[in-house]
């Protein structure tokens, strides 16, 4: 009796074990966290297939990147979110994160969900958050896109990239695409420049932030987003002669907007309507015309007029790529 019992007990672990590998192939993931799936082969995180695990709140939070100070944002998005409460029904509720990291970290806690991760955290969003982003914003001949400078200002002795030799180079974030992950992999790629052993890096925050510091001249040089700097210039923050690009690279997708993995399906449905739906001018009865809505005033000055529909598989593979080579890992804390 026992011998029987304990090829019992042998057999079914050795089914077990042979389960492994089915629950795994069910269960696809690649560098997503092991708490999504990702059966479809689209790099992000698949809806639950058990709809008890859907969600659908009664009050929706939305954040945009902080990109530059959040108290601008609230206003900005105003007349948008008072679309999206009138497509979805639900009451929509701005969050202004202060870091990137908090942003994840809020959707990964399920505080948050609908939102604007920028181009460098959108992977971490995506693998250790369950961010589906699904679209952009694009000017009206459906170009997007924002390129990363290096800048400094006048009289600073900086011409060319390779007089940061020696000095220090203002980041915004880690995360950040333009204000770390891109400069960094070019610097090594192109100048053989290494942060710690041929200039110091610095971290500012923000993009705003690296911009007035090297306008202010608290900087000697900065690497950003010049779509914040063009907004910021047309907004009368800081003089276009202020500061000097001695760098300029490829163009690279600006943020991208989604929503958490595990809404119901319908609700997304609904977001997404939203997104597209939205019209850039509303009317003023008073002055019997149309007039350009909040987030047109804001973005308008980057040229930026319409959402387009994107993948983050297809229009974030260079970033991918800059990570990659940064060697960037998305394992989540």
């Amino acid at each position: 009796m026992k011998s029987l019992f304990k090829k019992f007990i042998l057999s079914t672990s050795l089914l077990g074990l042979l389960a492994l590998p089915a629950l795994a192939a069910e269960c696809p993931r690649g560098d997503l966290d092991e708490r999504y799936c990702d059966v479809n082969g689209d790099l992000v995180a698949d809806t639950p297939t058990d709809s008890s695990k859907w969600v659908d709140p009664d009050t929706l939070i939305f954040a945009y990147t902080p990109v530059e100070d959040p108290a601008v944002y609230r206003g900005v998005w105003a007349d948008f979110l008072v679309h999206m409460e009138s497509v979805t029904g639900k009451k929509v509720v701005f969050f202004p994160v202060q870091s990137n990291a908090a942003q994840i970290e809020a959707m990964r806690s399920g505080r948050l969900h609908i939102a604007g991760f920028n181009t460098g955290s959108n992977p971490l969003a995506v693998n250790c958050a369950g961010f589906e982003s699904f679209t952009i914003m694009a000017s009206l001949t459906g170009h997007f896109g924002y390129e990363m400078e290096i800048i400094t200002y006048p009289g600073s002795g900086i011409s060319k990239v390779e007089d940061i030799r020696g000095k220090t180079l203002a980041f915004t974030s880690p995360t950040s695409n333009s204000g770390k992950k891109a400069p960094s992999a070019i610097l090594k790629s192109k100048f053989d420049m290494i942060e710690g052993r041929d200039f110091e890096a610095v971290y500012s925050g923000k993009h705003d932030n690296s911009i007035l510091g090297v306008a202010h001249k608290d900087y000697v040089a900065a690497s950003i987003a010049n779509s914040v700097k063009s907004r910021m210039i047309k907004r009368g923050v800081i003089k276009a002669e202020d500061v000097i690009t001695i760098y300029k690279s490829q163009t690279f997708p600006t943020t991208g907007f989604g929503y958490a993995h595990n809404l119901n399906p319908a609700l997304k449905a609904k977001i997404q309507e939203t997104f597209f739906s939205f019209q850039w001018d509303k009317p003023d009865w008073a002055q019997k015309k149309m007039v350009p809505t909040s987030l047109k005033e804001e973005f308008s000055k980057s040229k930026e007029g319409q959402f387009i529909p994107i993948s983050y598989k297809t229009h974030w593979a260079v970033i991918r790529t800059i990570d990659e080579a940064n060697g960037v890992s998305y394992a989540c804390k």
